[in-house]
């Protein structure tokens, strides 16, 4: 054999050992290529299912502030009509205590008083209800102070009702209007 060939013949059998150790090389910086890929989808996935869980926590908050608005939208458009309604309430009332005695024992009255009756069942039916002021302490919640009069004893009190306040539920409809005592 040449040397030539000598040559060759060695270099030949170096190169699968060195062919063989990139390969290695090569095979372990794809495991880890795939491993840090693996990686960024598992973190993308996590993210991903955070964001959908947190649109989902705003969709049911939104569900319910529609709902929620969507009956305040009711209570404020039946309040608005009810609201309406208690000038005619005030008018009947005036009208019951003020009739005179020889109309009020005829047929007529009589029915213009269920006339009346019907109305207030009607607006306790809608969850009007009056509030309570002659003898209670003044509320500026509930009452709107008209006059302020002297009088022993009744310090912040109220003391005449001027007209008459509702509330619907637990809201003021319209406040009563009063006179409040100064002790």
């Amino acid at each position: 054999m040449s040397e030539e060939q000598n040559i060759a013949t060695n270099e030949a059998a170096t190169a699968p050992a060195e062919a063989t150790a990139p390969a290695a090389e090569t095979t372990g910086t794809a495991q880890e290529e795939l491993q840090s890929r693996l990686a960024e989808a598992e973190a993308q996935a996590a993210e991903y299912k955070d964001q959908w869980l947190r649109a989902a926590a705003d969709y049911k908050n939104f569900k319910r502030r529609v709902e929620i608005e969507r009956a305040e939208l009711i209570r404020s458009a039946s309040s608005a009509l009810l609201l309406k309604l208690l000038p005619v309430m005030d008018d009947f009332e005036r009208a019951i205590a003020n009739i005179p005695p020889e109309i009020a024992e005829t047929p007529w009255w009589g029915g213009t008083q269920l006339i009346a009756q019907k109305l207030r069942t009607i607006l306790e039916s809608e969850g009007v209800k009056p509030i309570e002021a002659v003898g209670q302490d003044f509320d500026p919640n509930l009452h709107e102070a008209v006059l302020y009069e002297e009088a022993e004893g009744q310090e912040g009190k109220v003391i005449a009702e001027l007209q008459k306040g509702y509330k619907l539920g637990d809201r003021v409809l319209r406040p009563s209007m009063v006179k409040v005592g100064r002790g």
